[in-house]
């Protein structure tokens, strides 16, 4: 016990809860995010696959889903998330929303770390006459991968404050511990625990991908 309305036993299950959301909501997101945010470089104006209809269809879809808070977007894409898992309510119903607000951040972050590659490295890779998926595998994403690794840490971190608001709507996690437990039982104790954990597990992640980002520019 804690000294409060929890004990050991609910903190690992809501931790556990928590690294379950984000892990899974993580590996998808990446899986659909990494590959738009790559679109939207090389398929850019002076890009190395150029085109303007497929530029011009995800920047605003991309713009439009990050522009909703996920709060709302819990909410709003609670029928499609019962279509996928046949309820709208728990732990595995919340990775849904958290897939859809993750996977356009993701698009965004690897964008933006892909637009930091000298322009020269590109220039070179076509004068040498590589291909643009070529040019994309061999020098864009391995001159970016430093930089990547903390667009992913930094997704990481959003997803674990986005766990904490699903909890609002039955999630699960640290955020539905603090709420139950915490806010509606007016448990101070419950909600600094929860606090002190999240910080925790931020500043763990955020350390690793420091690492990881200076051993890969490093080499």
């Amino acid at each position: 016990m804690f000294g409060s309305g929890i004990d050991t036993s609910q903190l690992l299950q809501a931790l556990y809860e928590t690294l379950y959301m984000v892990t899974v909501a993580l590996v998808i997101g990446a899986l659909i995010g990494i590959p738009l945010g790559i679109l939207l470089v090389v398929t850019r104006k002076n890009g190395v696959w150029p085109n303007v209809i497929i530029h011009q269809i995800l920047n605003p879809v991309i713009n439009i889903l990050r522009s909703i808070p996920f709060i709302i977007l819990l909410i709003a894409i609670v029928p499609f998330t019962k279509l996928l898992v046949g309820t709208s309510i728990g732990t595995t119903a919340a990775i849904v929303p958290l897939t859809v607000y993750v996977a356009p951040y993701i698009a965004r972050l690897v964008e933006n770390s892909l637009l930091e590659v000298d322009d020269g490295i590109i220039e070179a890779a076509k004068a040498m006459g590589a291909s643009p998926f070529q040019i994309i595998r061999h020098f864009l994403l391995p001159e970016a991968l430093g930089s990547l690794v903390l667009a992913i840490t930094t997704a990481i971190i959003g997803l674990i404050g986005s766990t904490a608001m699903a909890g609002a709507v039955g999630g699960g996690g640290i955020g539905d511990l603090a709420l139950v437990y915490g806010y509606q039982r007016f448990d101070t104790l419950v909600i600094i625990i929860t606090v002190i954990v999240l910080v925790i597990i931020v500043q763990i992640i955020q350390s690793l991908g420091n690492i990881i980002s200076r051993m890969i520019r490093r080499n």
